[in-house]
């Protein structure tokens, strides 16, 4: 790949059956492989790999290749190895040959012994997803992002050949090789999966630029917020919250936990956080109780997180989060990732090794409070009139060392504001171990956001993770 970022790139691609080339959104839908043709059904291994038809969205197919020690094997799929249901007619796929996938699943035992899951899927430019033990499909990975909300057209490299490790009997972790590219980056990516209560994909990511990027995206992650206890105005729904993530959670060199409540915005918001030999970061559904969603269907407090640990330095740069406005839930519209400091020029070669812990509880333990609930409002009392330049935060921190300690425990709140007057601050105890805080800002200038960063300071040491939110410009 390094040789082919020196080259102009050619973005031609083999041309699809007609009738595979002209499905729609809910005939593609209709078509599933056939489980009786799993690869490596019958071998007496975990795994089995299933191929997801082109069309539809997926009109770019991909090449699939087993290796099996020094011998490497082309996969080749025909519309023979897939099911049609409703309303397509299964007659009109006979004999259709196929020059390539969308992209493969792969399935292992991780719920029960004797059925095999789906646990990682590769499906659509460089966007893959995995599941821990008792998730369901929720937030997604890709392999790279260029120019992410830069005020240009975003570019999407996609993963043009994979290279999947024949299993062997009673192998657990399975490594994938992906060639990657687009027409200013090619890549060289290697995966190990390894599944688990928390499924763990180890990436090694080699990344050469055959053009300048303004902003290249490391390790990106997205998901979905479309409402929840701090953010759902505009929205008469009867499920209280409705989000495959709820969190941005950083972990700096320090020992700092950063923790950004997500939000809908009515305008597109940028969030910027400064690090240097950052410790990880991830997208975070914290929220696991069923009362808080409603929604049988979907089960969003079944939906994993996902946490990055970095395996080597990755120096200074910044963890950006991207919330885009959104009215439907199909849609994905929050993204976060690492931004590397300095220019990503042509002709730079690049190499990131990461570890992706995907599943209920992936974030790394911690002594301090954590950050549970945070609710917003108009501000003032009961009594007041609405007043939009006045707003109510309420952030509430439970377990760590404000466990054992009483009200008249020495704790201080430590917050800071940009862009707003603090007003009526008030420090609570709820129960043992839980505490609140609420305050209004009051801010006259509303042209650009309102910054906030708060922690629960005990006897001078600090006792809780760090909130941090950003009141957008209109709400």
């Amino acid at each position: 790949m390094r040789r082919k970022a020196g080259e102009s790139f050619d973005g031609t691609v083999a041309e699809l059956p007609e009738r595979f080339a002209a499905l729609d959104y809910d005939q593609y839908r209709a078509i599933r492989f056939r489980p009786d043709k799993a690869v490596w059904r019958d071998a007496g291994v975990s795994y089995e790999m299933q191929a997801f038809p082109p069309g539809g969205l997926y009109t770019k197919p991909v090449q699939i290749y087993e290796v099996d020690g020094p011998n490497l094997r082309e996969l080749h799929f025909t519309g023979a190895d897939f099911e049609y249901r409703e309303p397509l007619n299964a007659a009109d796929f006979e004999g259709q040959d196929l020059p390539g996938v969308a992209g493969f699943r792969l399935h292992y035992p991780l719920n029960r012994p004797e059925y095999k899951d789906e646990l990682i899927a590769f499906l659509g430019s460089s966007y893959f997803r995995a599941l821990g033990k008792g998730s369901i499909y929720g937030l997604s990975a890709r392999g790279l992002a260029i120019d992410t909300a830069a005020g240009k057209p975003e570019e999407f490299p996609r993963f043009t050949r994979f290279f999947i490790e024949r299993p062997q009997p009673g192998q657990n972790s399975l490594r994938i090789w992906a060639e990657l590219e687009s027409e200013r980056v090619t890549g060289a990516y290697a995966f190990v999966v390894t599944p688990g209560i928390n499924t763990e994909v180890e990436v090694d990511a080699r990344i050469f630029l055959r053009g300048d990027v303004d902003r290249l995206g490391i390790a990106p992650l997205t998901s979905m917020y479309l409402f929840g206890e701090n953010d759902r105005l505009g929205f008469d729904d009867f499920r209280p919250e409705v989000h495959d993530s709820d969190g941005l959670l950083i972990l700096h060199d320090s020992g700092e936990r950063q923790w950004r409540p997500l939000v809908n915005p009515r305008n597109l918001g940028l969030s910027f956080f400064s690090a240097e030999k950052i410790k990880g970061f991830g997208l975070i559904q914290r929220d696991r109780n069923f009362e808080n969603y409603q929604d049988t269907e979907a089960k969003y407090e079944r939906r994993p997180s996902l946490w990055v640990e970095p395996l080597d330095d990755w120096g200074k740069g910044h963890v950006m989060l991207a919330e885009i406005p959104s009215q439907k839930e199909i849609h994905d519209n929050i993204a976060a990732f690492w931004i590397p400091s300095g220019p990503a020029r042509a002709g730079a070669e690049l190499r990131f090794r990461y570890r992706m812990y995907w599943g209920r509880e992936p974030e790394p333990g911690t002594e301090l409070a954590q950050i549970t609930d945070t609710r917003t409002g108009h501000g003032g009392s009961a009594a007041s009139d609405y007043d939009p330049a006045l707003r109510k935060f309420v952030v509430e921190f439970r377990g760590g060392p404000l466990m054992p300690v009483g009200r008249d425990a020495n704790i201080e709140p430590k917050l800071w504001v940009q862009n707003a007057e603090v007003r009526n601050p008030l420090l609570q105890q709820l129960q043992p171990g839980h505490w609140r805080f609420i305050f209004d800002l009051y801010r006259q200038d509303n042209s650009s956001p309102s910054e906030m960063s708060l922690s629960l300071v005990l006897d001078g040491k600090t006792a809780t993770e760090t909130w941090m939110y950003q009141w957008n410009k209109t709400v």
